[in-house]
């Protein structure tokens, strides 16, 4: 495994691509509401991130034919938007979104209510959020990977809910994927030792029913297996001298 360290000049320019992904994000989630397809989503992230002098992070990846993953309900990752998914009220909808600038990358996700959503629905919001400030919490020079994964699944299954094991966070640089695989599950002490320099796409990706999910014929939208709904929140975040800095804030 190469782990790539980052100059302070590196990460900011990380750092730039980051501002641009929020952004984005900050638009799109001011777009939601019932009645919008998430192609207008898609559409309005595309121009932003062009006049932004960027380039889309995902479309073309691996053929990935979009801007933004959106992904409805109980759609974990990797949604494609289109001009047939039309939001209504009481969904949820994760948006992930990744810019490159001057050859680095930022990722982030949030995950958006469409209008009024079920209590139940909004804890499901709250605690995967929660679990990545946790995890966020736990970076700092010295501390494992382990810590960080184990980080979100303490809260996570404290709460009922259930940590998506088939996908995982990632470090990312001047590749949108780099080393390590940061999983939102682990125990505490084991893996990778963090260090200075290095930065990391911490993902947390929670159901609300069981852990189990399948990619849909299209090959990229993975959904939840018993149908449950699932969340998804995703920073980019640089580890310092002085713990986690967000870059994509």
């Amino acid at each position: 495994m190469a782990i790539v360290i980052k100059t302070a000049k590196e990460v900011e320019k990380m750092r730039r691509a980051g501002e641009i992904v929020r952004e984005v994000l900050h638009a799109v989630r001011a777009m939601v509401k019932p009645g919008v397809t998430t192609l207008e989503l898609e559409n309005v992230a595309d121009k932003m991130i062009a006049d932004a002098g960027a380039k889309p992070a995902f479309k073309g990846y691996h053929g990935f034919p979009c801007v933004l993953c959106t992904s409805l309900n109980d759609q974990v990752v990797h949604g494609i938007p289109s001009a047939k998914t039309v939001l209504r009220e009481g969904d949820i909808l994760s948006v992930d979104c990744g810019a490159v600038i001057d050859g680095y990358y930022g990722d982030s996700a949030i995950t958006i209510p469409v209008g009024k959503v079920a209590p139940t629905t909004q804890r499901l919001l709250d605690v995967t959020e929660g679990s990545l400030a946790r995890a966020i919490e736990t970076v700092r020079p010295g501390a494992m990977l382990g810590d960080v994964g184990a980080a979100v699944q303490e809260m996570v299954e404290a709460e009922g809910f259930s940590v998506v094991k088939e996908f995982v966070g990632h470090g990312i640089g001047t590749r949108m994927h780099e080393d390590p695989q940061i999983p939102n599950f682990g125990q505490r002490g084991r893996g990778v030792r963090l260090r200075e320099g290095m930065v990391l796409a911490i993902e947390p990706m929670v159901n609300a029913g069981s852990e189990a999910v399948r990619v849909l014929k299209d090959g990229w939208t993975a959904v939840t297996e018993d149908g449950s709904l699932s969340a998804h929140f995703e920073h980019t975040v640089a580890v310092t001298k002085d713990g986690a800095a967000i870059l994509t804030l």
